[in-house]
């Protein structure tokens, strides 16, 4: 089969690496977003997959807007068999996805139709989920809504976070796309319709979605802090004594009891401080209490509670996240 690749994100460049070296299959040519301002410096970067379909000598395509009609012309020139999508972040017009003589399928970061959008590894962490997997689906028109061909799944791990899954689920997709195109290149593939009500969505992810509410029990904040890490990360503000600063939270955490005595009647507010040693800082949440042992101050580098502590005072009763200036 000839195959076009279209994925942009580091998930899918053990995909695309199988697919060019193991797969038995011609890859004509890499779709990807264009070159990005990357880091402090902003330097101009290439998405991975463009680095691989160099390395590997194949055409590289980066339209800013991929229904452009001169796009798809280069693109379907001549058609390919099969085009195979993975975290590309645009969507795709009816003429590149009718455009092969197989389809256009998606490898989906989530057990479909659970966590359809943007941000699947995350909200399953976030959500407790036991498991999540690699889903092939046909591409329609609506987002992750089309029928899928097959699943592989992968325990979600207690110490996961959203860097350790994603890691996971991009070395799991060439297992999944090797068992789905002999299917699609013999018409055996199957077509199962995503019953609609186990549909969950999810939506792209920004740093405004990162800031911890610790009225919410100690045990989602842990598992949001895991799934958010690195991207978009979760912070709160430091007391109002110290300037409202902005605290990021790194993992890991620990869910604990509040202490039994805290010695003064507000000190199990959500947010309030309950407990400092040297290797961490204990925080009262809407239920239980949340240990944190990695910190960074914005502008500064992240550190152990240890370390941290000992060039920022913090004190039990102090308060965390509340907004500036109030």
């Amino acid at each position: 089969m000839t195959i076009l690749f279209i994925g942009t994100g580091e998930i899918g460049v053990p995909a695309l690496r199988w697919l060019v070296e193991h797969s038995g299959h011609r890859v004509t040519g890499v779709v990807c977003q264009p070159d990005k301002p990357a880091g402090r410096r902003q330097t101009l970067t290439p998405p991975a997959t463009k680095t691989v379909a160099r390395a590997a000598g194949l055409p590289v395509f980066q339209p800013e807007r991929i229904n452009d009609p001169a796009a798809l012309d280069a693109l379907l020139t001549p058609p390919p068999d099969l085009i195979v999508v993975m975290a590309y972040g645009q969507f795709l017009p009816r003429r590149l996805r009718e455009g092969a003589r197989l389809g256009c399928i998606n490898l989906h970061a989530s057990l479909l139709p659970r966590w359809r959008g943007a941000s699947p590894i995350q909200s399953a962490l976030a959500a407790g989920d036991p498991e999540t997997g690699i889903t092939v689906m046909h591409v329609v028109r609506e987002m992750d809504a089309g029928d899928t061909l097959l699943a592989e799944s992968t325990p979600i791990r207690p110490e996961d976070t959203g860097q350790s899954l994603h890691d996971r689920l991009a070395d799991l997709a060439p297992k999944t796309l090797a068992r789905a195109l002999p299917l699609l290149e013999n018409g055996t593939a199957p077509r199962h319709p995503q019953p609609p009500d186990r549909v969950t969505h999810c939506a792209k992810l920004n740093r405004t979605a990162a800031r911890l509410d610790w009225s919410q029990p100690a045990v989602e904040l842990e598992r949001l802090i895991r799934a958010y890490h690195p991207w978009p990360g979760t912070h709160t503000l430091l007391p109002a004594d110290h300037g409202g600063r902005l605290l990021k939270i790194f993992p890991p955490t620990q869910v604990v009891p509040l202490p039994a005595d805290p010695g003064q009647p507000d000190a199990h507010r959500p947010g309030q401080i309950v407990a400092v040693d040297r290797e961490s800082v204990v925080v009262a949440t809407g239920h239980l209490a949340l240990r944190l042992t990695s910190l960074q101050t914005e502008g500064q580098k992240r550190l152990p509670a240890r370390e941290f502590l000992a060039g920022t005072r913090l004190e039990v009763g102090q308060l965390l996240g509340e907004t500036r200036g109030s």
